[in-house]
């Protein structure tokens, strides 16, 4: 049965060459990763000048820094003498400046070159332009965006409105303070399968009846195979039973304080792409962040955020945090375990999705527009 001859029920996904070819993963690091919003790194991580964090952005490896001024910095990280990367550790501090450890080129951390060898001899050189290259900041919900594109799309409507129009309301994220929660525990996962293979499993919950046991004790819902994804403004409502988001559905942490009654006892999610998904709960909010470095390997860095009381009182958090791990590690499974069938003969026409995965069919028609733009 061909692709055209599908009954109603479903409709194609992508070929399995769109999770296996390296030339498509190259031209998707230029034009979605390089040309759009990316979001890189905690902004309270980088709680002191000369703090810095390296994180690779499509082809680009990005130096993300507090200034003298306090404000937070992005550059190349590449040395405009020789080209050179000038950090390689993925954090770290500095004192004062960047150098260059092959010819010793010196940035302060505004990007300016402030000294080289023999660089009075040179007066010609201006500072400002033989500086690091700048690339675009912007700060939402505590973390650090950057975008390598000379001229960066709307943040507003890109980014921030992509939680608008999952939620149906403008305003309704800034209910859960994300800005001013901190993080109770961050990890990191290594995934072998292609980014995309990763947002379409969050996007849908087809599969949720049958990995995720403990969460679908908590939103029984999730059971029936839609996503709260898949409707506007809804959020999942915790099952009777359950006291909180937590593995076993006890009393979880202090409740946000802006959070209002209608988002009470409810999960929201939302995929903000290319590479950031938030979960939205009374008393915590879980954010994924995708690093894409291969055609089949991705980084997710995953934060748990709460009051920043309940971090520093030493509340145990393992409750909350175990079970979205667990929920982590059996989608991971599960994408790495998809990843091996994508370059079956089998697959080569792609698969299907079910009426709950349909909402899958647009992230698909908007990867094939952006790589086709």
């Amino acid at each position: 049965m061909t692709a055209t001859e599908l009954p109603p029920s479903l409709i194609s996904t992508l070929p399995g060459s769109s999770y296996t070819d390296p030339q498509i993963f190259a031209l998707e690091q230029e034009k979605i990763f390089e040309a759009m919003w990316f979001c890189v790194v905690r902004a309270a991580d980088l709680d002191a000048p000369g703090k810095f964090r390296t994180v690779q952005v499509g082809r680009e490896s990005v130096l993300v820094t507090r200034s003298r001024d306090h404000t937070i910095k992005a550059f190349l990280n590449i040395c405009r003498h020789r080209g050179a990367r000038i950090c390689t550790e993925e954090s770290g501090e500095v004192k004062r400046n960047f150098q260059c450890p092959y010819h010793a080129w010196t940035y302060g951390l505004d990007g300016k070159l402030v000294a080289a060898p023999n660089l009075t001899s040179m007066p010609d050189v201006d500072r400002t332009a033989y500086g690091l290259v700048p690339v675009h900041v912007r700060e939402w919900l505590g973390y650090v965006w950057v975008c390598l594109a000379d001229d960066p799309p709307s943040f507003e409507d890109d980014v921030i409105g992509a939680a608008t129009e999952r939620l149906g309301d403008p305003h309704a994220i800034d209910h859960y303070q994300a800005d001013e929660l901190a993080v109770g525990r961050r990890i990191r996962y290594e995934v072998r399968a292609n980014w995309k293979l990763i947002i379409e499993n969050f996007m849908e919950c087809y599969h949720c009846a049958t990995i995720h046991p403990e969460l679908t004790e908590v939103l029984p819902e999730f059971a029936g195979g839609y996503a709260a994804q898949y409707y506007v403004g809804h959020g999942a409502e915790f099952a009777t039973e359950a006291e909180g988001f937590t593995l076993d559905g006890s009393a979880g942490v202090e409740r946000i304080p802006g959070v209002s009654e209608e988002q009470d006892r409810r999960y929201y999610a939302i995929t903000v792409k290319p590479q950031v998904f938030i979960n939205l709960v009374p008393d915590h909010v879980i954010v994924h962040r995708m690093y894409p470095l291969a055609v089949d390997r991705t980084v997710v860095e995953c934060d748990w955020l709460f009051i920043k009381d309940v971090v520093e009182s030493g509340t145990d958090l393992s409750r909350s945090v175990e079970l979205f791990h667990r929920v982590n590690v059996q989608d991971f499974e599960a994408c790495d375990r998809t990843q091996l069938g994508m370059d079956s003969r089998a697959y080569a026409r792609g698969g299907v999705l079910v009426p709950s995965e349909h909402h899958i069919g647009a992230f698909h028609e908007w990867v094939t527009e952006r790589l086709c733009g």
